[in-house]
């Protein structure tokens, strides 16, 4: 998948896991996108250790993956910036 692609996946990630668990965490649209592509990143490396099967392509699998990963990681922005 092109680089555009997964900042896009990202993004969409991102804005799910703040509508989801919504609160006053400052920085915005940038720092939605980078908290949603690093989730998305790190649901994929969760859901392959635990052996949920590979991450591929832009699917329904893929994005559930990236959604969860992006709540853990605004999980712990949260906890780190209290």
């Amino acid at each position: 998948m092109g680089i555009i692609a997964w900042i896009i996946f990202g993004l969409i990630a991102g804005i799910l896991a703040k509508w989801i668990m919504p609160g006053k965490d400052g920085g915005g649209f940038i720092v939605t996108v980078i908290l949603g592509i690093v989730g998305a990143l790190v649901g994929g490396w969760i859901s392959t250790l635990l052996g949920f099967g590979k991450v591929d392509g832009f699917n329904v699998g893929s994005f559930a993956v990236a959604v969860v990963g992006a709540l853990v990681v605004l999980f712990i922005y949260r906890k780190l910036r209290s």
